[in-house]
């Protein structure tokens, strides 16, 4: 029988006309270090399993799984607007998603990367992004709500943006080259990196660096529910901690049909 169903949702967003939820890793049908909810189809996870985990997790939902779109994410910067044709779809190559569909859900997959959720309740619209260290260096929660300023008409200071459980700068140690990375790409915000290191490591806030980028493009509602994924892995997947054999838990954001 599989644990109770756990979500984590962002106080920001209670009250919204939204469905919006960061899954856990409780509450599935998937085994061993891959227990429960996997929602991963690539991570050598029985498909009966996955497809158990998702029918759960829509149920609770309410979501009809033709009304789903989803990406193959490759830490890249592509933002795809959605639309009613692409329900049910996975749309190759992207990393951020946007709409302003009532009753389409938007979904990505992470087990360390960011999760940043957008909404702006003035213009009806929704995004999503997958942000690990790449894509944070790139900008692309930053380019995903710039994508909604100049397809939807959102105004900056009307857009919310909320952070979900990732690796935190507590974990998160990278190496001199993406020390180096981040350097250019931050040279305003040095703070960024923590803890340096003799041998030129040292430790990236991924929360801050995102909603430095967010705050650059002009937002000013930003929510971060800082939840390492490493430290508690008896909540969520993580890459880093399980040494790569660990599942994928989702962030899920839609615009209610019913506008309440």
């Amino acid at each position: 029988m599989a644990d109770p169903l756990a979500l984590h949702r962002f106080e920001g967003l209670a009250g919204a006309p939204l469905v919006h939820a960061i899954t856990t890793r409780l509450g599935g049908h998937s085994a061993g270090h891959l227990a429960s909810l996997n929602l991963g189809h690539t991570v050598g996870d029985a498909p009966e399993a996955v497809a158990h985990n998702h029918a759960r997790l829509l149920a609770a939902l309410d979501i009809p799984a033709e009304r789903v779109v989803t990406a193959h994410q490759v830490h890249g910067t592509r933002v795809a607007v959605a639309t009613p044709a692409d329900g049910g779809r996975v749309i190759p190559q992207t990393d951020a998603l946007i709409t302003v569909t009532p009753g389409l859900y938007l979904m990505l997959r992470y087990a360390d990367c960011v999760p940043v959720l957008l909404y702006d309740p003035r213009r009806g619209a929704i995004g999503l992004a997958h942000a690990g260290w790449q894509g944070t260096l790139a900008g692309t929660a930053a380019r995903a709500a710039k994508t909604m300023i100049a397809e939807f008409g959102c105004r900056p200071e009307d857009l919310q943006a909320a952070i979900g459980p990732s690796i935190g700068p507590c974990c998160y140690e990278v190496g001199p080259e993406v020390v180096a990375a981040a350097e250019a790409a931050f040279p305003q915000a040095p703070d960024l990196l923590r803890r340096r290191r003799p041998n030129g490591h040292a430790y990236l806030d991924l929360w801050s660096a995102n909603a430095y980028q967010l705050a650059q493009v002009g937002l000013r509602q930003i929510e971060c529910a800082r939840l390492c994924t490493a430290c508690r892995t008896d909540l969520f997947y993580s890459h880093r901690a399980e040494g790569g054999r660990t599942g994928r838990f989702a962030a899920i954001i839609g615009l209610r049909p019913d506008g309440v």
